[in-house]
């Protein structure tokens, strides 16, 4: 982990609503992990106070600035503007100063004796799925990415994971885009056809808890990666903990998810019921 006072290299809209920055970050190549984030704060403001969230999509190298220096290595976080936040980091612009704590959190474990993996992304879910594409491609893996969202807007960077030699598969719910539909109807298709596939999630509560009741019912492992609202991102302030499986009103069981997460073994965490308790 790092406290980096460093710059914007790029930051561009890459559709409606939903930009991607990449920004200067050494030592993050070789440390970061599929399913880890970092915290970000603009510097020089005050407003918002703490740092947020967000999820590393990608890290890399860009040429060094002359012969005598070393490669420029950078991290790429895409992000969706929702708040005063959000807005603020849309207007930034290359050599702006931000600070980012990370890489943080604990990401995506893979079994290595799993042939085939079925990725699930909601929206702006997909950005932890890259890392986690990237390195189970190249250990020579079947790997498919199932991707939902309401409109054809909400789908990002489809191109980048062809490009590794992921299978695609888009739903959105006005079929705007790929067919009409719940990207769960397409995950269900895909276990019939593999069932022996393990299946990492991430994207909005209820797709996740859908996602987890389809992967019960055909025994298949899940790993999800949770969003939730950070104050700290290291487990200090307790701000985002989720009740574990073992949870009870007069035995808690809660689990920090930036420090034990964000990502999860389904079967670790208590699901919410219809009548909006928990799963013993």
């Amino acid at each position: 982990m790092k406290n980096l006072k460093t710059v914007v290299l790029h930051n561009s809209e890459v559709a409606a609503g939903y930009y991607r920055m990449k920004i200067l970050a050494p030592g993050y190549v070789s440390h970061a992990a599929p399913g880890q984030f970092v915290m970000l704060r603009i510097q020089q403001l005050n407003q918002p106070l703490l740092r947020r969230p967000f999820g590393i999509f990608r890290v890399g190298t860009m040429p060094a600035e002359c012969n005598e220096l070393p490669q420029r290595e950078f991290v790429e976080l895409i992000y969706k503007v929702v708040g005063s936040g959000t807005a603020l980091m849309s207007s930034l612009q290359s050599g702006d100063c931000v600070e980012l704590l990370g890489p943080l959190g604990s990401g995506f474990s893979i079994a290595p004796q799993v042939e085939n993996h079925l990725l699930v992304g909601g929206g702006i879910g997909l950005v932890p799925l890259y890392m986690l594409a990237e390195q189970l491609s190249k250990n020579g893996a079947q790997v498919r990415l199932l991707m939902g969202g309401r409109t054809r807007d909400d789908i990002l960077c489809i191109t980048e994971f062809e490009r590794l030699g992921v299978e695609t598969y888009v739903a959105t719910d006005d079929g705007s885009l790929g067919e009409a539909g719940l990207v769960t109807n397409v995950l269900q298709r895909q276990l019939e056809h593999f069932p022996d596939a393990a299946v990492y999630a991430c994207g909005p509560n209820a797709m996740l808890a859908a996602v987890r009741n389809i992967c019960c019912v055909a025994g298949a492992p899940l790993q999800v990666s949770l969003e939730a609202l950070m104050a700290c991102g290291v487990g200090a302030c307790l701000g985002c903990v989720v009740p574990g499986k073992n949870h009870a009103e007069a035995h808690p069981d809660y689990l920090c998810t930036c420090r034990q997460g964000p990502v999860f073994c389904a079967e670790d965490l208590a699901w919410p019921t219809q009548d909006g308790q928990h799963e013993k």
